[in-house]
């Protein structure tokens, strides 16, 4: 008992100590995970012959994490992105396979260990892969979505896989294996509810199965979850979608089916389920950790006796699936018109092989259908292709992406053909709305973004507007900024939207200006430089809904209405006495002590206002800004 505390204690304390290291040097909690692997296996052996079992532990995180992923997919999603998922997904399947089938046949003498081979290496890691899109926030972008679509496609591919792989025994490695057969069998006995089935009695018994996981998940899981909901005890609720999620994948693995696949379907089956989120607050913990000890267990299994033995056919290996793989992706790209970085991203995120391809591969060992001499390299280049990836993000994020920027800013500006009485600097969500709602009421306004992104995707809804940089002079003239009447400033970037402000208000101090304001300290600085009107971005919004929790609180309408105008009276005041101060100090944080404290006396202030009742009306605020 003793010693597993002490390889517990291990494995935590080297994810804890590189993957924080890992996170602030920009090289992702993935390969944190991977390089203390390394680090307490092959490196100082720390770790070595439990790393195995432990890895057949931790791949429940893997299962844990398709149960999510299927969680997230509404059915109704599934058949609205049904040309990329079969498309985009089932060609990038399909080419990769034929293409290392194809080069791996000049290396073996069987065809169906080529193919064999080929499914491995088609597959990509997509716990690698979403976990790095989540913290870098790529999953919305377009090269995001599409390789979501494909890592989708290839998580469903594996269940055929499975299925045809057994066909593809030899019967050297059959003979082979009969004749250890009595003694193994000794020792261990797999659990198993197909093994000697007929091939049609073991395809009715996986048929049987799957449909099981649908009727249980869609029919009684919510009985079940009512009945534990009702006895309000969250642990309860916990054991009981553990147990979910166990009970399947035991049951896919008694049918000798992956059981990731089996409780990928059942979170689709429960996507729709009233009870979705609750099971996703549950399992979250329990997968992030799992995952995490799956990718220390990679980077410890590495088996450095073979890499050495055969290094640079391992590490060419290694270096030519990605090369292929990042290939078709790339053509894939052109075909489906992905573009710019994202048909780079798309490209690169998916070039590594996955972890289904250390199920696949121990599955095919088992199966008779690759020897361990064969299996055992290409476990080797599986791990390092995903030891790689991280570095493959990097690239994207160094190289990549700037080039992009740099060409997108590139971009000569558009020739302005109009002018109008109103100019919007910045084409953003903010500067959209002000934008329809002037244009709906007839207002000519001009419309100027640095974002050629931002520009085209406006032009296609029939948006006019130009590209080009609102802070400079020569932009300015052109739009006509001598004839307008109002100039709107909606950038994103804080310093040159105060730059702007200033630049106008000095050149020409007829034109008013009104400007959209992230938080205090940009409000401060745009009202230094002399904006007439300033509204903070989230100030109404939220003002209305705090009104509104009042009433759900039980306040009346008109009560809340007067608290909510005796709230802007009182911040109206304020922000002129803290503006004061900020003005007034010579620190390099303007936020100073006395700045505190007046904030903390308003509050206060604020407190005492709220309580005070009054019959008579309260009078709007007479400040032009917020």
């Amino acid at each position: 008992m003793t010693e597993y505390f002490i390889y517990a204690f291990i494995y935590l304390a080297a994810a804890v100590i590189a993957v924080p290291l890992a996170r602030r040097f920009g090289l992702g909690s993935v390969l944190g995970y991977l390089i203390a692997g390394v680090f307490i296996g092959p490196i100082i052996g720390l770790v070595g012959d439990e790393t195995t079992s432990i890895q057949h532990f931790a791949e429940f995180g893997v299962v844990l994490m398709l149960f999510l992923v299927g969680l997230e997919l509404d059915p109704k999603m599934l058949w609205s992105m049904r040309n990329r998922l079969m498309g985009l997904g089932g060609l990038q399947v399909a080419l990769t396979v034929i293409v290392v089938m194809w080069i791996a046949s000049y290396f073996v003498e069987q065809w169906t260990t080529a193919l064999t081979i080929g499914l491995i290496f088609s597959l990509s890691s997509t716990a690698i892969v979403l976990q790095t899109f989540n913290e870098k926030g790529l999953s919305k972008t377009e090269g995001g979505k599409n390789a979501f679509s494909v890592l989708l496609f290839q998580d469903i591919a594996v269940i055929p896989m499975l299925a045809l792989i057994p066909l593809f025994a030899l019967p050297e490695l059959i003979d082979k294996a009969q004749q250890v057969a009595s003694s193994a069998a000794e020792h261990h006995e797999s659990l198993s509810l197909v093994a000697s089935l007929p091939n049609w009695a073991y395809a009715l018994a996986v048929i049987t199965a799957i449909v099981g996981v649908v009727f249980a998940g869609h029919y009684l899981s919510r009985p079940l979850f009512k009945f534990v909901a009702s006895s309000g005890l969250r642990e309860i609720f916990t054991a009981s979608a553990l147990m979910l999620v166990i009970g399947i994948a035991a049951l896919m693995s008694l049918v000798d089916l992956s059981p990731a696949l089996g409780t990928f379907l059942a979170g689709v089956v429960l996507a729709n389920s009233e009870f979705r989120h609750e099971l996703e607050s549950n399992i979250e913990p329990f997968k992030g950790l799992l995952l995490g000890l799956f990718f220390i267990t990679v980077g410890a299994g590495i088996d450095f006796y073979i890499l050495y033995s055969h290094f640079f056919v391992i590490i060419a290996l290694t270096f030519a699936v990605m090369l292929l793989k990042a290939i078709v992706l790339l053509l894939l790209a052109v075909i489906f018109k992905i573009k710019n970085s994202d048909r780079w991203l798309f490209a690169l995120s998916l070039a590594q092989a996955g972890e289904f391809g250390f199920v696949l591969l121990n599955f095919t060992v088992q199966q008779h259908v690759l020897p361990p001499q064969i299996a055992d390299p290409l476990s080797l280049v599986v791990a390092l292709s995903m030891f790689l990836t991280p570095a493959l993000f990097i690239f994207f994020d160094k190289v990549i992406l700037p080039r992009y920027q740099q060409t997108s800013n590139q971009r000569e500006q558009d020739q302005i053909d109009e002018t109008g009485c109103v100019i919007i600097a910045g084409a953003g969500r903010f500067g959209q709305v002000v934008n329809r709602l002037l244009v709906a009421n007839k207002v000519a306004t001009v419309v100027l973004d640095h974002e050629s992104s931002m520009i085209d995707r406006l032009r296609q809804i029939n948006i006019k507007s130009y590209f080009g940089d609102a802070t400079r002079p020569d932009l300015l003239h052109t739009a006509g900024i001598e004839q307008a009447k109002l100039l709107v400033v909606a950038i994103d970037d804080k310093i040159r939207s105060a730059e702007l402000v200033e630049y106008v208000k000095h050149a020409y101090p007829k034109v008013k200006i009104l400007a959209r304001a992230f938080d205090r300290g940009h409000y401060y600085s745009l009202k230094h430089a002399g904006a007439d009107y300033i509204i903070m971005e989230t100030y109404l919004s939220a003002l209305e809904l705090g009104t509104q929790a009042l009433q759900h609180l039980g306040f009346s309408v008109n009560k809340a209405e007067r608290q909510r105008q005796k709230f802007m009276n009182a911040e109206a005041k304020g922000k002129h006495s803290l503006y004061k101060i900020w003005q007034e100090s010579t620190s390099d944080d303007r936020f100073d002590s006395d700045y505190r404290q007046l904030f903390i006396e308003l509050e206060d202030e604020l407190s005492q206002i709220m309580a005070f009742e009054e019959e008579e009306p309260i009078s709007s605020p007479t400040q032009n800004s917020y």
